[in-house]
């Protein structure tokens, strides 16, 4: 009561807490966001009590992700609008075709708006029936061939209706990247042709553009999945025949870090069996926190225990099916593990993972990482940096020592499918892969309706080159634990 909107938004940048906002306010009179900017050009921050150099750093890192989180939409929220929207669309018997486009396309981490587009001659009536659609808070534009909205989530989408032999075309030019796509013009230029959202042309004459596929062929290669198409040597791996073949949501045997009501989820061990045996699973990992992490009920020792037995008497009832005693160990501020190693060896799989010391410098923090990945039961080292997209960078971790070891040692480095954490990101998955580090895929899920992030992850996955041989969530039960027990020699 009493706050205005602009101290709301300062207590909403990463890093600033309700006492440095009041004591900013006290000392200089800051109340919004043009007044800390305004007081930071200016140095006025430096000297402050408690505000040193870092904290200043911090500031002005936790405004620049605050602007960026305020720009964009995570995937997490519009993915599911997307599909519903499709969902929906596609039973319109006007609509012969339609697909998300942009940037949701190739599947990055944050987008802008969303963008679809649909293929059919009767562009007016289209776009009526998607202004028209329920969930539909706010009609922007409703032309011809574009409508614009806004959905209850909040978010703006775009559609865009073309003709069926322009589909394919339009398609390829407006999921981008614009730098891919400036890559592709610019060897089309060098073979007389163009390529534009209309298709793809060598003087005044159309020679492709009802597929995508055209343009790729035409111009000698081979078609580039949406998630590769960020211009880092995907075209040139196309002209040479050498893309890789992405990895599959349907690869995916099981899923490798989830919490049970036993620690801070919600369901029970029968009812994340059910669940993941309903997605077509052949395994789930049942990974609850370890005791030092209270604010997550951790498990003590005779409780993780307590559930080893549980779990092993559930699996006499699955055919087919097998729930995989885990453990999320928290790695502690010295290295060393929350459960010692004659508890971990009576485990399937082990996940560590930094949920404290944050702010332990860069070389101390890969120090303690190294240490829990030497250790011969870890299996999965679980979001790796310790981002969250919307709120804070992370700890500073040195990942290229981190990929050195685990390659050394036969351990895993995860992509966490939770959407404000995805971590590892694409550009680290790449890394990971090409220093011969396997990659496990988790959705973190604390309810079984967030198990459906497995799809997010996929995408990140995608978007770091990854195939299937790369992921162990792709291996068989029998595989995974020989996986895990290879360490352990």
């Amino acid at each position: 009561k009493g706050i205005s909107e602009d101290t709301i938004t300062l207590m909403q940048i990463p890093g600033l807490g309700p006492k440095t906002v009041a004591m900013l306010n006290k000392e200089l009179g800051i109340v919004g966001l043009n007044d800390l900017e305004k007081a930071l050009q200016e140095g006025k921050l430096k000297g402050l009590f408690g505000i040193g150099d870092k904290k200043i750093e911090n500031i002005i890192k936790g405004i620049e992700l605050f602007k960026t989180s305020q720009q964009r939409i995570s995937i997490g929220m519009a993915f599911p609008v997307v599909k519903r929207i499709i969902e929906v669309l596609k039973h319109n018997p006007q609509i012969k075709e339609i697909q998300a486009a942009g940037s949701l396309r190739r599947m990055k981490e944050t987008i802008g708006d969303i963008d679809i587009l649909a293929s059919g001659t009767a562009g007016a009536d289209i776009v009526k029936s998607f202004v028209n659609m329920r969930g539909v808070t706010q009609i922007l534009a409703a032309g011809d061939t574009k409508g614009s909205v806004r959905v209850e989530e909040g978010v703006q989408v775009d559609l865009r209706v073309v003709h069926e032999d322009e589909f394919g075309a339009a398609l390829q030019y407006f999921t981008g990247s614009k730098e891919h796509n400036i890559h592709l013009r610019e060897i089309a230029k060098k073979k007389g042709l163009k390529i534009s959202e209309y298709g793809i042309f060598k003087g005044d004459k159309k020679i492709g553009g009802q597929r995508e596929e055209d343009i790729y062929k035409t111009l000698g290669m081979d078609w580039i999945q949406p998630e590769l198409r960020e211009n880092r040597g995907e075209i040139e791996a196309a002209l040479e025949g050498k893309l890789p073949k992405l990895i599959e949501l349907s690869d995916i045997k099981g899923d490798l870090h989830n919490h049970s009501n036993w620690s801070d989820g919600t369901p029970t061990f029968e009812e994340m069996a059910e669940h993941a045996m309903r997605i077509g699973y052949k395994y789930l990992v049942v990974s609850d926190h370890s005791k030092s992490l209270h604010v997550a009920n951790g498990l003590k020792d005779e409780e993780l225990l307590e559930e080893i037995e549980e779990i092993d008497k559930l699996n006499k009832n699955f055919k087919g099916f097998a729930l995989l005693k885990a453990t999320e160990v928290d790695i502690k501020a010295d290295g060393s593990l929350d459960f010692p190693d004659k508890l971990l060896e009576k485990l399937d799989i082990v996940v560590a993972s930094i949920h404290s010391g944050f702010k332990q410098g860069k070389e101390k923090i890969t120090e303690r990482m190294v240490a829990a990945i030497r250790n011969p039961y870890v299996n999965v080292i679980a979001h790796p940096t310790g981002r969250l997209i919307s709120r804070r960078e992370g700890y500073e971790v040195n990942l290229d020592k981190v990929i050195e070891v685990c390659a050394e040692t036969g351990t895993a480095l995860e992509i966490n499918c939770y959407y404000d954490r995805l971590d590892l990101n694409d550009i680290h998955c790449r890394k990971a892969k090409e220093g011969g580090v396997m990659i496990a895929i988790s959705t973190d899920a604390h309810h079984l309706d967030q198990m459906w992030m497995i799809e997010l992850g996929v995408g990140i996955a995608r978007r770091g080159w990854l195939e299937a041989k790369d992921v162990i969530n792709t291996f068989s039960v029998d595989k995974l634990k020989a996986f895990c027990k290879k360490k352990r020699k």
